[in-house]
């Protein structure tokens, strides 16, 4: 009785472990090549900077498992930090100002300007005719700058160029056109320590042999 009973745990142990190594014996480089290559422009919208363009490019490095794919790429915007942003910071300045003999305090415009680089992997769900759609996560890291002519060479300008990391998420649709060019659009979001972003994306994908 022993025995059997000791058989059947194993039994049951061993069953999700098999189905586990089993799902990970579908991952495999094999499937990995240069597939793809696009560019892609949209607006972007943040908890930070006003509604700005935003351009980018990506690259399709194939597929590591049935129906999920690995894309790099790449993106660029620049904008104005928000006007309530702006103000809250002057009031704070204010506050603590001694002996100011201005009514008021106006530091002006200032600006930042982020680069950012990702990884993500996306899994493709059963193509409808010639539409794909997909949904993707992954990582990024964010190159910023920040400028204006108050700040400039301040610790305030040091402090907003900074390099942080983000998650990413997105969901997307690709339309083949002709069999070696695809439109793609795209909702992207990105969670960052300092700036939280969506944006709206199109563009085109090239691909390769």
């Amino acid at each position: 009785m022993r025995i059997g009973t000791s058989l059947v745990c194993l039994t049951l142990l061993a069953a999700p472990s098999a189905r586990a190594q089993g799902y990970l014996d579908q991952f495999s480089y094999e499937g990995l090549r240069l597939s793809g290559i696009g560019v892609e422009f949209g607006g972007v919208l943040s908890n930070s900077v006003t509604t700005e363009p935003i351009g980018g490019v990506r690259v399709d490095l194939g597929v590591i498992a049935p129906r999920l794919r690995v894309v790099v790429g790449g993106s660029y915007f620049k904008g104005d930090f928000k006007p309530d942003r702006i103000a809250r910071f002057e009031q704070r300045l204010q506050e603590v100002l001694t002996d100011c003999a201005c009514d008021s305090l106006a530091i002006g415009t200032i600006t930042q300007s982020n680069v950012e680089l990702f990884l993500a992997l996306q899994y493709l769900f059963p193509a409808l005719g010639r539409v794909q759609p997909y949904a993707g996560a992954g990582f990024s890291a964010h190159i910023r700058d920040g400028d204006g002519a108050v700040i400039a060479d301040t610790f305030v300008e040091d402090a907003l160029d900074t390099v942080a990391a983000g998650v990413d998420g997105s969901v997307g649709l690709e339309v083949a056109v002709v069999s070696r060019l695809a439109i793609v659009a795209e909702l992207r979001g990105v969670l960052t320590s300092e700036l939280q972003s969506l944006s709206a994306r199109g563009g085109l994908m090239i691909r390769l042999p």
